[in-house]
């Protein structure tokens, strides 16, 4: 039975995904003993980090959004409109997709691939400083549904989850129209928002146990939080102006700059 991570690489004006990718392949193969493989439409050349490269041309729908780097913000190209392919493309029978600012620091997701249920998300997630009340992540919008993270993604090739793959692809050509049911103010499209639309459909519009829970705990850090370091499976961020340290504690650091100038 295949089983692999499959990672999103599209660079824009100053994010190098494909170098985040590598790193993700790299700690993957460290940590998971498991292959990567990437989808990007940048060339790259097969040096033995990643097991397949799959190609797509460059996403012609794509927006913008802010990226931040501590407390200075720009506004950047983001190609984020091919997660939804995920299932089409991946060459895995069981596939973990993740984001490329993924920090593996344990062998946690390992048991993705041990348990029975085909698809696995994040729902909960917690954020390192541990007083920040970030209510973007618990609901899509202020009177709808529950937020599910894309972030990472556990995913059995099998007839539901193709039906869960192409709701979000539908969702996606009709943005506009789930924007204005859901009651989303946000006019970007975002891969979060469109998964957990898919969830909340699949669910019968209701509480439902059509997603499985991920077998560790999300922890994150916001785009405005700076990583300082990088030691193996020891993580130091700078938050709110406080130092704080992790270990064999793998953190989504939304910060790509400050990640990108550790690699």
């Amino acid at each position: 039975m295949s089983k692999g991570i499959l990672v999103h690489a599209f660079n824009n004006e100053d994010i190098n995904y494909v170098k985040q990718a590598s790193m993700v392949a790299e700690r993957v193969k460290k940590y998971l003993d498991l292959p990567t493989s990437v989808i990007t439409d940048c060339n790259i050349e097969n040096d033995g980090t990643f097991e397949h490269i799959i190609n797509l041309d460059t996403p012609q729908n794509y927006t913008q959004k802010m990226y931040n780097n501590g407390n200075v913000g720009k506004h950047l190209t983001f190609k984020n409109n091919a997660r939804a392919l995920s299932y089409d493309l991946s060459p895995y029978e069981y596939t973990l997709m993740l984001d490329t600012d993924i920090i593996i620091c344990d062998n946690s997701y390992n048991y993705c691939f041990e348990q029975n249920n085909p698809l696995l998300m994040y729902k909960d997630a917690y954020h390192l400083g541990q007083n920040l009340d970030y209510r973007q992540f618990n609901k899509i919008s202020d009177s709808s549904i529950d937020f599910y993270w894309a972030t990472c993604v556990y995913f059995a090739k099998c007839k539901q989850n193709k039906i869960f793959f192409d709701l979000i692809k539908h969702i996606e050509e009709n943005w506009k129209h789930y924007r204005m049911v859901y009651q989303i103010v946000q006019q970007t499209f975002r891969n979060d928002f469109a998964f957990s639309i898919a969830v909340h459909i699949l669910n019968g519009h209701a509480k439902g146990d059509i997603v499985g829970k991920m077998p560790s705990k999300l922890y994150y850090t916001i785009d405005k939080d700076i990583l300082h370091k990088i030691n193996n499976d020891e993580l130091t961020f700078i938050i709110d102006n406080n130092p704080i340290k992790t270990k064999q504690m793998t953190v989504h650091a939304m910060n790509k700059y400050s990640l990108e100038e550790l690699l």
